[in-house]
């Protein structure tokens, strides 16, 4: 897959700014294939990619299949695919990066926990991630015609389909428009109509604030998407967005999102419909749900606990739990790990002797920051929810420590 200069300057300013919060270390993806070229093989071919990521110690082996589809005007649509089964369809929300997103551990997380069973297709849009930069207009049509030229490189005709954020209204659009092609719908956090979700000034000035100070702009947003995560894991998200694409990108694909309408075209579709939604979120507002699963006939409604607006956290358990019962899929048994880093082990023990994040900060000389992305790492790793599970957790195992 061929890399432009833009995507691996991004790429590169991105590895270089979370350096100094996670300690990253990624290996050159250009030596796992990722050349400069152009792409030499049929889109419907791909490789698999196996790059480490270093965490603190902690190593994450990469298991993803990338390829190319091709739109009409000759963009390329980057796109992965994780599991093995039937095909399940993941339209995105805002932003993406598929290969930078898995650096984000509950990310890769959630996403392996649907390919479970799947053979999960996620993608980038145009001018995001992987795929091709892109200055044309952003319009509902272009996003149908990034899922028709997925679908068709891999050879799709009829999948289940998800769509979250503002891939949500993309997934029910292409529901209604091609119901021989979706055999179930789920859609997570998302919206009929943009005009519900925020008031016109509040938008404006958010549009406003991404056009003239990305970086101040996708803070605030990030704070907005993820209020469950701690404050290192939404900064390395912020920094997560700004690689996955421009500030003009940005920006257009929010006005996108603000500006879609698809009630009127719900009551064509045909597939079984979830709706899952968490009461608390700020960025959607729980009500547009109940008008998307009105809307939609013999729909059904979730409520989920949180205030999380990306699936990936808060949680997360039990939208995957919601998710996979509908698609007919088992539910998982979490095994948890019996190990952590040395490192690892030692945050967790000061966590049970009741340290506070500075506090670890202080005893182990690292900042602050660095002590909550410690613990949050654990967390995933534990699959846990907060710090409390990790000092029994500890206890349990160290009764006489």
């Amino acid at each position: 897959m061929g890399w432009s200069q833009n995507h691996l300057c991004r790429q590169k300013q991105y590895e270089s700014a979370l350096a100094d919060e996670f300690r990253f270390v990624a290996y050159d993806l250009r030596g796992h294939g990722m050349s400069e070229g152009p792409l030499d093989k049929p889109a419907r071919t791909f490789e698999p990619i196996a790059t480490s990521l270093l965490f603190t110690g902690v190593v994450v082996a990469q298991d993803q299949r990338l390829g190319m589809a091709h739109l009409t005007d000759g963009g390329r649509v980057a796109y992965a695919l994780t599991g093995s089964g039937p095909f399940l369809l993941v339209a995105p929300g805002w932003l993406s990066h598929l290969e930078l997103g898995w650096a984000i551990p509950a990310e890769r997380m959630f996403h392996e926990s649907l390919s479970s069973g799947r053979t999960l297709v996620r993608y980038d849009r145009p001018g995001c991630g992987l795929s091709d930069a892109y200055d044309g207009p952003r319009t509902m049509a272009l996003e149908l015609a990034t899922i028709a030229a997925v679908t068709e490189a891999l050879g799709v005709t009829r999948c289940d389909v998800l769509g979250w954020s503002l891939g949500a209204a993309v997934a029910a659009q292409w529901a209604a428009d091609h119901p021989e092609k979706v055999s179930r719908l789920v859609l997570y956090g998302g919206w009929a109509t943009g005009a519900a979700i925020g008031d016109e000034d509040s938008k404006r000035h958010m549009l406003g604030l991404l056009a003239s100070h990305w970086g101040l702009g996708s803070d605030l947003l990030t704070d907005l998407f993820a209020p469950e995560a701690d404050a290192g894991t939404r900064l390395a998200l912020a920094r997560y967005q700004r690689a996955a694409s421009s500030p003009e990108t940005a920006v257009a694909l929010l006005r996108l999102a603000y500006g879609l309408d698809v009630l009127p075209s719900l009551a064509r579709v045909q597939a079984p419909t979830l709706v899952l939604h968490r009461s608390g979120d700020r960025a959607a507002p729980f009500d547009q749900s109940r008008v998307l699963a009105d809307a939609i006939p013999g729909a059904q409604l979730v409520e989920l606990v949180g205030r999380s607006h990306l699936p990936a956290f808060g949680d997360v358990e039990s939208l995957v739990e919601q998710v996979r019962r509908f698609l007919g899929l088992p539910r998982l048994r979490r095994t948890v790990p019996t190990g952590l880093t040395a490192r690892q082990t030692e945050v967790a023990a000061l966590v049970a002797d009741g340290l506070t994040n500075r506090q670890l900060a202080d005893r182990l000389g690292i900042t602050e920051r660095s002590a909550e992305s410690h613990l949050e790492r654990i967390r995933l790793r534990l699959g846990f929810r907060s710090r409390s599970q990790v000092a029994a957790w500890y206890v349990a195992r160290h009764p006489h420590k």
